[in-house]
């Protein structure tokens, strides 16, 4: 894609309100089939951009939540930007798979959290876990979305363009205030070497990977485990279903419902009907 093009479509994207994250992958998509192609990205043919698509799927083997994101990013230039009435280019369907998030121990992420030295990552770890957050949305906080008189976090413009409440731990609200006192954050609570720029998504997940090294723990994947502990434990502890899909910001049930098949601890706290109907009738 010539850089006229680049320039008018992230105009574009930008007038449409796509999320910037989302223009960054839907300009990085169309690059990317330039660069394959060797022309112009808007004098291709709809077979020319199938074959694109399927030597990412076939050749590069790229997840299918990647080939999606630039068949969306592919779609919104051709059919929404250039104004083609056909867009005869596909994927295939999702494949039908679930898996259930690897959850860690109480104690395992008592260990991560106290792995750091740092009162900073001390305070955003205990922050993401404490509240279920997404990582995109602690590295975006600002002051004025931490209530302490409610012992609400706000959420502003997250997944889906919503924004939310989910709960404020009293222990990460301790932490917060120690941390203010030390750091004197700008505008973001989370900052880079200038206050005026947030923390990268980036550099909270490497604070994540260096303090679950530390600590010695081996399970589980990046950063996002906290907020599906987070999760796992709230409902272990008795909150109920559609509170912590409040807290989460999910837009189905069925997501949270989630977490009631990926705890151990639930199903090894429960107890079978025939097993009570036995009881009753030694009684």
């Amino acid at each position: 894609m010539k850089h006229a093009y680049q320039k008018t479509f992230a105009n574009y994207l930008y007038l449409q309100r796509v999320a910037p994250k989302t223009r960054s992958s839907y300009l990085q998509a169309v690059k990317g089939l330039t660069a394959y192609s060797q022309q112009p990205a808007e004098q291709l043919t709809n077979d020319q951009i199938q074959e694109y698509l399927l030597y990412c799927i076939q050749t590069k083997k790229l997840a299918w939540s990647t080939c999606n994101v630039i068949f969306c990013g592919l779609k919104k230039f051709y059919h929404g930007y250039l104004g083609r009435d056909e867009t005869g280019f596909s994927i295939p369907p999702r494949p039908r798979s679930t898996q259930l998030p690897i959850l860690l121990s109480r104690e395992e992420v008592s260990r991560i959290l106290n792995a750091t030295d740092n009162m900073k990552h001390h305070a955003l770890l205990s922050l993401v876990y404490g509240s279920g957050l997404r990582v995109s949305e602690a590295v975006r906080l600002r002051a004025e979305h931490i209530d302490s008189k409610k012992m609400l976090v706000r959420i502003d413009q997250s997944k889906g363009r919503k924004d939310r409440y989910t709960i404020l731990s009293r222990s990460s609200l301790e932490l917060l205030r120690e941390y203010w006192r030390t750091y004197q954050p700008g505008k973001w609570l989370f900052f880079t070497k200038d206050k005026n720029k947030p923390m990268p998504s980036e550099t909270a997940q490497k604070i994540y990977y260096l303090a679950k090294q530390k600590a010695d723990v081996t399970r589980g994947r990046g950063i996002h485990t906290l907020r599906h502990c987070f999760a796992s434990h709230s409902l272990e502890q008795g909150v109920q279903l559609f509170i912590l899909k409040r807290w989460l910001g999910h837009a189905s049930i069925k997501t949270t419902c989630m977490y009631l098949h990926a705890s151990p601890e639930m199903l090894q706290n429960l107890t079978s009907p025939l097993d009570s109907l036995l009881g009753e009738d030694r009684v």
